[in-house]
């Protein structure tokens, strides 16, 4: 993967976080208020960790985290976080419920293994985004929310009304923190029916 050494990276050194993508969440978090004392958060993709670390800062000592990733998670973390090493695909709802009961939200920066060609890595992604909704139907808590990036493609239209199948409303979300050449971007579903 390409590590990009710029002032996210640098910024994400010096405050202690595991990765520049945690200013991805935390513009999000910012302009949409999603995480807050008390909160129990699931987070999907969660290697390196940097998303966990500022999810259990925002939810504090009351809230809890749970972290799913295939690889280790090698960051020191807080004991209202939790981690379960595996795959996304193979693990049941109940095994996740288990580790911090109903959540209020689901956080996805699952990303596939690319290959370059844009129109396959976007189907891939796809197809985690599909898996994030699937367990978030089944663990969220009725009004709660899912934040997921997807890679902008073919499929994103469908990955839409799918959120909008699932909750009240749905918006696309591009953070600054973003590189502007990338296809990524942030579908965030609120209110889940």
């Amino acid at each position: 993967m390409k590590q990009v050494r710029d002032h996210y990276f640098r910024e994400a050194k010096r405050e202690g976080y595991a990765a520049r993508s945690v200013y991805k969440l935390e513009e999000i978090d910012r302009r949409r208020g999603l995480l807050r004392p008390g909160l129990r958060v699931l987070d999907l993709g969660s290697a390196p960790g940097s998303w966990l670390q500022y999810a259990a800062e925002r939810v504090g000592r009351q809230g809890r985290v749970v972290g799913v990733d295939l690889q280790p998670i090698r960051q020191a973390l807080p004991p209202n976080v939790t981690v379960i090493e595996g795959d996304v695909f193979e693990l049941p709802p109940e095994r996740l419920m288990d580790a911090g009961g109903r959540f209020h939200i689901v956080l996805s920066d699952m990303a596939p293994n690319t290959t370059g060609i844009p129109s396959a890595d976007a189907a891939r992604s796809a197809r985690l985004v599909a898996r994030a909704l699937e367990l978030a139907q089944a663990v969220v808590e009725p009004g709660g929310a899912l934040l997921a990036k997807a890679f902008q493609g073919a499929e994103l239209p469908a990955l839409r009304a799918a959120f909008g199948q699932a909750f009240e409303t749905v918006t696309l979300e591009k953070p600054k923190a973003s590189r502007s050449e990338s296809v990524e971007i942030f579908l965030l579903g609120r209110g889940r029916r």
